[in-house]
């Protein structure tokens, strides 16, 4: 049966997308109430009214607000990295931050994302490029703050709420506004400059950044509010400080409820507020304030992102000028896919609209009127299709890619055969050319399930869908709705042709819906056997660890000349080595790099775990963060013994051990299986007494076949076998370890003293030169105020996480056998992808997601 847990795991990725959903269907009930009586050709109509000047107006203050908006990324670097980052690059980062964020909504992430793009080119982490965002978007807030403020107590007698509060309310409330911004940058003079908790340290902008900050703050959501007022019709633009403080609520509410830009919650705020509902003139203002605003900014960002990208690989230029592809390849998945998703927006838009009278009139005497509305409907379903299909180009993946070209095909002859619609024609060819001259970006092979659409890309298709199917109802409000409209087929049959294509493209997305949220199975993973190369290799390596591959949980990507291998597994998009490669280490980089080029081609993620500092230059020169996340204990056997002060607690649980009856033994591998139900009677007392699961990928789990692999060591007694370890051995004798340890709980407690001793006596009198006392994780990270973040966070854990998992007591303990201490590494892209990777490392070592919560 499916646990609690396990369900909510499941639809957990749901809520989210639910309630966006939610609040899309909120936002379009209220838009379409205050939009009843007026037409599409009222709209078009007030909007070429608008005069040209105020249009270019608009377009100014917009330009002043990105500027302002520029400055505060200059102000938080300033405040956050000093010194790191110039003053151009910051603007660049910020305008291009705010360009995007304010057009796709969820400004911290999406802003946050592409400033990471850039800020990490100069040397910035992701902890300081999150302080950056977080910092600017304050001050966006704190901005708010003190116009609202300005607003209330310079003019209340106009702002309409006099009559709620009352004037001396308002004038007190906006005191208090303007003081809460007042004592905020009072506070950032005073010592310390940093606010400090369990190590992590956040820098206070100085009074003098603070103050900057703030001004330009106001100064952005004042002129941002200027591109609005210079094009509402003169009759609609209430008094200065009624319309700033209705513009400041309607900005934040829109802010608040992550919607794209805050569409839809923005505008039914704002005409409520100014009363001017059913106005097609103050709905023109609208569409234009968001053209303006919105898309010109939006348009002029992706073509800066591209600049920057291009800039970023100028070298590749003067290497091979006319290597144009390779030049921009990075970008294309993306932009790809945001023109696949805009194309499939533009076909159904089109399919909710009329067509234009003289291009039906012409082409019903050419083709007929059988062929129109199947091409019409024939273009709304292509239009949802690539909607879906943007989510493969976005991945890169070659049927994407194929299915594309083909639809796109079809658009174009779908939007000519429709209504002569050449300017949607023309788009969809540009696009499909653009397509066919970055071919090479599509190189991920999946089958046609991977294009299933994620929760949260489904919905996103189903807003758009609705916001069509919204656009149709208001373009045909005034035609009368009887039952005979759905056959009715005549060429100003627009209504009916639009009732139709909706029920076919509501049909297609939900068996979609239904396709993408019951029926998908994840993945499999299926290990590889372990074959006679694997088994081979494993054997003459002199790392005690390469045994680890014995344990039939992995695949293995081995050489062409077969002189080594990589062992991996799986968890949702990570790939992860466990080790550095085995064998011959002249093959070591080839594998690495085949690992990264498996993952890529598969959109998901490399990532080497428990690796040494052998082949670091390789995961530098792919560009991938490396970061400490243990130490491994090993014994120098010639010099270990049971004397001096150190050994006491040994000696102690030796001779303890043997006046117990407890005798040490070594089961040759040979004979391991004649002994596997007593050793699966500790096994199972072990993990009972433990409330634990067995482990898995680096830490070996009992099963007859894996135990029968290695010689066993045991402490037993006149009842029985009492506990075991079975021993992983390096070739030449240069090192030796042990992987599973289980005891009885009942046993006596000095037991595994006991055993630890006398297991490093047998590997010195055997010949070995290391013993392998494994990893002690989080140890020995750097513990210095200007250390790197994962190093603050890593101490953090390490210290406060003993509820967790004992990562002191377990280096204490190997601590006991004075050891050499080597660090151990993981090697991943780093950036906001990180706790992720980390999870999904924890997970697979746990058995899955649902055991990191089982110790």
């Amino acid at each position: 049966m499916t646990s609690q847990s396990e369900r909510y795991e499941r639809l957990q990725p749901l809520i989210a997308p639910i309630v966006s959903l939610v609040l899309i269907g909120i936002a379009g009930l209220v838009i379409h109430r205050i939009t009843e009586n007026v037409r599409v050709a009222d709209i078009h109509a007030a909007a070429s009214a608008i005069p040209a000047p105020r249009i270019a107006l608009a377009i100014a203050f917009t330009a002043m607000s990105f500027a302002a908006l520029a400055i505060l990324d200059v102000l938080a670097v300033r405040s956050v990295a000093p010194g790191a980052v110039t003053d151009g690059r910051a603007a660049i980062a910020g305008a291009l931050g705010y360009a995007i964020s304010n057009m796709l909504g969820f400004g911290v992430i999406t802003g946050g994302a592409l400033r990471y793009r850039i800020y990490s080119a100069e040397g910035l982490d992701a902890a300081d490029v999150l302080r950056v965002t977080t910092t600017s978007y304050l001050a966006f807030w704190f901005g708010i703050t003190t116009l609202l403020g300005l607003a209330l107590i310079i003019d209340p007698d106009d702002l309409g709420m006099a009559a709620r509060l009352g004037v001396q309310s308002e004038v007190a409330l906006g005191i208090v506004l303007l003081g809460l911004v007042a004592a905020a940058l009072i506070w950032t003079g005073r010592a310390p400059r940093h606010i400090g908790f369990r190590g992590w340290s956040i820098p206070i902008p100085s009074p003098a950044i603070a103050a900057a900050q703030v001004a330009a703050g106001s100064f952005d959501i004042a002129v941002s509010a200027a591109v609005l007022y210079v094009v509402l019709p003169p009759e609609a633009q209430p008094t200065l400080s009624y319309f700033l403080v209705v513009y400041v609520g309607a900005l934040a509410l829109g802010t608040l409820s992550h919607a794209p830009g805050g569409l839809g919650v923005f505008e039914a705020t704002f005409i409520a507020a100014i009363g001017h509902a059913h106005s097609a003139e103050v709905i023109a203002a609208l569409v234009l304030y968001r053209l303006v605003y919105y898309a010109l900014p939006f348009l002029i960002g992706l073509v800066g992102l591209a600049a920057f990208e291009v800039a970023q690989r100028r070298h590749f230029l003067t290497a091979a000028a006319n290597d144009t592809e390779r030049v921009l390849r990075p970008i294309v998945p993306y932009a790809a896919a945001a023109m696949a998703f805009v194309a499939g927006m533009v076909l159904l838009f089109s399919g909710s609209l009329p067509g234009e009278p003289s291009r039906m009139h012409y082409l019903h005497r050419i083709v007929g009127l059988p062929l129109i509305e199947t091409s019409h409907l024939i273009g709304s379903i292509i239009g949802v299709a690539l909607l879906i299909l943007a989510r493969g180009l976005l991945r890169r993946l070659v049927n994407a890619w194929l299915a594309t070209m083909a639809l796109l095909a079809a658009g174009v002859v779908a939007s000519l055969a429709k209504g002569i619609a050449v300017e949607e024609a023309l788009f969809l060819a540009l696009m499909a050319a653009l397509l066919l001259a970055f071919r090479p970006a599509f190189d991920r092979r999946a089958d046609f399930s991977e294009l299933r659409p994620s929760p949260r890309w489904l919905a996103m298709v189903i807003a758009g869908f609705v916001a069509a199917i919204w656009l149709g109802l208001f373009s045909y409000r005034h035609v009368y709705y009887a039952n005979e409209l759905w056959w009715q087929f005549a060429l100003h049959g627009n209504a009916s042709r639009f009732l139709r294509a909706s029920v076919a493209v509501a049909a297609l997305l939900v068996w979609i819906a239904i396709s993408s949220l019951i029926h998908r199975p994840p993945a499999a993973f299926k290990p590889d056997p372990v074959d006679d190369d694997v088994r081979r290799l494993a054997g003459a390596s002199s790392r005690s660890q390469a045994n680890v591959a014995l344990l039939g949980d992995k695949k293995f990507i081995l050489a062409p000349d077969k002189s080594a291998f990589l062992m991996y597994g799986r968890l949702g998009s990570s790939w992860i080595s466990m080790g550095d490669p085995v064998g011959d280490p002249t093959a070591a980089p080839d594998l690495i790099w085949r690992l990264r080029e498996l993952a890529d081609q598969a959109g998901g993620r490399a990532v080497y775990y428990a690796v040494g500092s052998a082949n670091l230059p390789t995961y530098l020169d792919m560009g991938y963060s490396v970061l400490k996340v243990a130490e491994v204990a090993r014994v120098d056997l010639p010099t270990f013994s049971l004397t001096g002060k150190k050994a006491h607690d040994f000696r102690y649980a030796s001779r303890r051990a043997e006046k117990e009856g407890l005798r040490f033994e070594i089961i040759p591998k040979a004979e391991v299986s004649q002994h596997v139900d007593q050793l699966r009677a500790v096994s199972d007392a072990w993990l009972e007494h433990k409330s634990g699961s067995e482990k898995g990928f680096s830490l070996g789990a009992f099963s007859p076949a894996y135990i029968a692999e290695f010689d066993c060591a045991v402490m037993r007694n006149d009842s029985g076998i009492q506990a075991f370890a079975n021993i992983w051995r390096g070739a030449d004798k240069e090192e030796i370890s042990v992987d599973m340890m289980r005891y009885r709980p009942q046993g006596p407690g000095i037991l595994m003293d006991a055993m630890f001793a006398q297991l490093l006596l047998y590997a010195k009198e055997d010949g070995y030169r290391w013993f392998n006392l494994g990893a002690a994780p989080l140890s020995g990270l750097m513990d210095h105020p200007l250390a790197s973040t994962w190093n603050k966070v890593g101490n953090l854990l390490y210290r406060h996480a003993e509820n967790f998992y004992h990562f002191e007591g377990l280096k204490s303990f190997k601590q006991k056998f004075s050891p050499v201490w080597t660090p151990q590494y993981v090697c991943t892209r780093g950036g906001f992808a990180l706790p992720a990777v980390l999870f999904d490392i924890t997970a697979l070592i746990s058995g899955g997601r649902m055991g990191v919560l089982v110790r």
